[in-house]
């Protein structure tokens, strides 16, 4: 290459970037409760399905909701009240249940440690006696851990069967209402002349390969499902070329909705 060509192709290389794909990446992490039962933690949720629409999927669906002859069937306050319930109730037997995994825990490592020392030790001794009460302990929270479960099991079935009544009825109204919403959403596609992609978070909770669009108008959507909820994003975004635009999905960014 002649050193006069050098302008030349650093003119064409710059006008390819300009008129590639601009690149979108999402990083999707949530905080959630510990495994260990101690606070909550950050954890990267990977293989969420995420989805760059140009178009506003919400605004599709309250166009058609306002267009129907009936409003959405309510969902009762007695039920969102019995729910709370459920969910306080589930604390409680994980809360006991925890607290019986660390108590055996105690004793075996109590088991391991006698082990080094023969019954006449005065060690030894003092790990028996310490033994005995972590072993009545243990008792005490095994029978308390197996009522907090009785309890919310009980209680999850009650609100079970309200719930299937309630989302029946409410699937019923959306089928008709939302009869529609794809040849909307497919008509609005179109008309946008952009396109719609789809890709997946991997292990860091990060979704980019398959996130490159022309420039213009998007929005985010991605769901993720909590034990009696769900996060829900729905995030307008102005997409343009440079640098990969970055997209944080978190609690602060989410919707948190009932899960029936």
């Amino acid at each position: 290459m002649k050193r006069g060509d050098l302008p030349f192709v650093m003119a064409l290389l710059l006008a390819a970037a300009a008129c590639g794909p601009a690149e979108v990446v999402v990083t999707m992490q949530v905080d959630l409760e510990s495994l260990d039962g101690d606070g909550r933690v950050t954890r990267p949720l990977a293989d969420v399905e995420v989805r760059l629409l140009p178009y506003d999927r919400d605004l599709v669906f309250d166009s058609l909701e306002s267009a129907f002859s009936a409003p959405e069937p309510p969902v009762p306050g007695e039920l969102m009240a019995a729910r709370e319930s459920v969910a306080a109730a589930q604390e409680r037997w994980q809360a006991t249940e925890r607290r019986w995994n660390n108590l055996r825990d105690t004793l075996q490592k109590i088991t391991a440690t006698m082990e080094h020392y023969s019954r006449g030790e005065a060690r030894y001794v003092a790990l028996f006696h310490e033994f005995q009460q972590f072993d009545s302990l243990l008792g005490r929270v095994e029978g308390e851990t197996e009522r907090a479960f009785e309890e919310f099991n009980a209680l999850q079935r009650a609100t079970l069967r309200q719930s299937d009544s309630i989302r029946i009825i409410r699937d019923n109204w959306a089928e008709e209402a939302f009869a529609d919403a794809g040849t909307v959403f497919a008509a609005k596609l179109r008309d946008s002349g952009l396109q719609a992609v789809v890709d997946t978070t991997d292990a860091s909770g990060i979704a980019r390969t398959n996130l490159k669009v022309k420039p213009g108008r998007y929005w985010i959507y991605a769901r993720y499902d909590l034990p009696h909820t769900e996060l829900y994003w729905n995030i307008p975004v102005e997409v343009t070329r440079g640098e990969p635009v970055q997209v944080r999905l978190n609690r602060e960014t989410a919707e948190e909705r009932i899960k029936l």
